[in-house]
């Protein structure tokens, strides 16, 4: 497995940081402002109106996550 140098919240500017209780992007910190892109992204297509239910889009990623192997 890889080692990738993972960044502590208090290291990113306050600009950069994003909520993230389930630790899921946190290897995002080691660039702050790809990990702001990648927050506001996920927040775009999951909690934004939209031809699917906010039900069936986790439905959607749960099940690609279990096919692409994620233990998240």
């Amino acid at each position: 497995m890889a080692y990738i140098r993972e960044v502590p919240e208090s290291e990113v500017p306050l600009s950069g940081r994003v909520p993230d209780p389930d630790h899921i992007i946190q290897i995002h910190r080691i660039h702050p402002e790809v990990m702001r892109q990648h927050f506001d992204l996920y927040r775009e297509l999951m909690h934004r109106p939209g031809p699917l239910t906010r039900f069936q889009r986790e439905l959607l990623a749960v099940r690609i996550s279990v096919i692409n192997g994620c233990h998240y």
